[in-house]
């Protein structure tokens, strides 16, 4: 999510679709730039739960229960001033399953199907198997297996899932690329010895410092022109150009 789906269009989608569907519409989800910037809130919500949840010791928790938290707590934000009775709970139940079908960025299925020929491609990610497979279902992205932090019973950046995944798959770090659209997640790979290569998207890591992290990944790649030649096509014109 993030480096090969566009979650930001499919969420800033659905919210429309209920603020159409809503009789009486909510004082701040007026225009498309209000509508983004409630997903973006949203999703940098999302990652703030998780990292402190991680940092805090505390288990992991359901995706889903995670979304809704945050949701319901944007919702009852001053400025929104949103009632049950405007956004109850099926509408929000609906709103969280929207998180579990989205596009594949243009450049994603073809890239990584290039990468398929040479090499395993695999998901590692925080999250529940259910939502992954979902996520592959709607994007139609060719990965050969799935790893959730649900599966594995451990939560990224803990180094112990990059381990567990590499031993699952009889890989060492070193013969294997981690790629992400996340710099927290490059720079724990990174000190288990894995390679690295980020993938700039617009949706992902706005407060990051990319120079920095240009300097600290093994491979750097935007992924930002929206068209099929960026990103994971790119990726695959450096790791196997001849295919």
């Amino acid at each position: 999510m993030g480096t090969c789906t566009d979650w930001s269009t499919s969420i800033v989608a659905a919210l429309k679709q209920k603020c159409l569907e809503t009789s009486n519409s909510l004082p701040n989800l007026h225009t498309d730039e209000d509508l983004l910037c409630f997903a973006s809130d949203w999703r940098a919500g999302f990652f703030r739960e998780i990292h402190q949840r991680f940092e805090k010791g505390e288990p992991q928790e359901d995706i889903d229960v995670t979304h809704r938290r945050v949701l319901d707590q944007l919702l009852c934000r001053t400025k929104t001033l949103v009632t049950n009775d405007v956004w109850g709970d099926d509408i929000r139940t609906k709103l969280v399953q929207s998180w579990h079908h989205q596009d594949a960025w243009p450049d994603a299925i073809e890239g990584l199907s290039r990468l398929k020929r040479h090499y395993f491609i695999v998901v590692l990610a925080n999250g529940t198997t259910r939502f992954q497979l979902d996520l592959i279902q709607s994007s139609q992205l060719p990965f050969h297996t799935l790893f959730s932090s649900q599966l594995l019973g451990l939560t990224k950046p803990d180094p112990r899932i990059y381990q567990a995944t590499l031993d699952l798959l009889q890989l060492a770090p070193e013969d294997c690329t981690m790629v992400a659209a996340h710099a927290y997640d490059l720079r724990a790979a990174a000190k288990i010895g894995m390679k690295t290569a980020y993938i700039q998207r617009t949706t992902e890591d706005p407060h990051e410092d990319m120079l920095q992290v240009q300097r600290e990944s093994d491979i750097f790649i935007s992924g930002r022109d929206g068209t099929s030649s960026c990103g994971l096509n790119a990726l695959a014109d450096i790791l196997c150009p001849l295919c």
